[in-house]
């Protein structure tokens, strides 16, 4: 078959019902698709610019039909809606444990190996995930880079600001299976759902005492201690 190109065109002279094909548009195109990528001059990521650009403008586009919570990314508010709907897609192969974020199984797998690759430069504590060594590391910084923006409250945690905000929402998406009580965080639920097993998971090392909450257990060490928290020369 010959084939000959003039003026970025190329024609198939033994079949002539076959369309002309514009080379200059094909690069067009191409070089289209290769500017939705691109390299932040902010962040110095490259990733699709609609996608990324709304982080720096914090533009959120997606808003959440149950709470009014907005969102940058459309996967954001994917996840956050689990809150809501209870949905944890993802699940330890080892011991059946369920999650909402993949994320969050992943560093919960680390439980199972042991594995802690990530390590404090200042104190030397190690962690299954980098994002528990980034908090950590607040504790010697004193950074709070989570603010409220309805009273300017600001936190360590990302997940203490969700779930401060919903002080001003009313928001409890959280609700005890046995007496319906809602709450407006997971670890409160928790901490209630005690009173209908009796479970106390905090025992005094001393004494052998156990504790529901571990504020309780605190409050009942320095009965030995006298406030000096060092001090073991207790009899019980």
């Amino acid at each position: 078959m010959e084939t000959f190109t003039k003026t970025n065109e190329t024609h198939l002279i033994s079949d002539p019902s076959v369309e002309t094909v514009n080379s200059n548009k094909i690069v067009e195109i191409v070089n289209d698709k290769i500017k939705k990528y691109f390299t932040c001059d902010i962040s110095s990521q490259k990733q699709l610019l609609e996608k990324h650009f709304p982080t720096h403008t914090k533009e959120n586009p997606y808003s959440c039909h149950i709470c009014g919570k907005r969102f940058s990314r459309s996967h954001h508010l994917a996840e956050h809606l689990r809150i809501h709907t209870g949905e944890k897609p993802y699940s330890c192969d080892i011991c059946g444990k369920r999650f909402s974020r993949s994320n969050h199984l992943a560093s919960h797998f680390l439980i199972h190996t042991g594995e802690k690759p990530y390590s404090c430069d200042v104190c030397h504590k190690n962690f299954n995930a980098k994002g528990n060594l980034n908090m950590h590391l607040r504790t010697h910084t004193n950074e709070k880079p989570y603010s409220c923006d309805m009273c300017s409250k600001k936190f360590f945690r990302k997940d203490n600001l969700e779930v401060h905000y919903r002080i001003h929402t009313n928001e409890k998406p959280y609700s005890c299976n046995v007496c319906n009580k809602e709450f407006s965080s997971r670890s409160t639920l928790n901490v209630h759902y005690r009173t209908h097993t009796n479970e106390k998971p905090f025992s005094c090392e001393v004494c052998y005492r156990n504790f529901t909450l571990k504020r309780d257990l605190k409050k009942h060490f320095r009965s030995h201690t006298n406030d000096k928290p060092f001090s073991y020369n207790v009899h019980c």
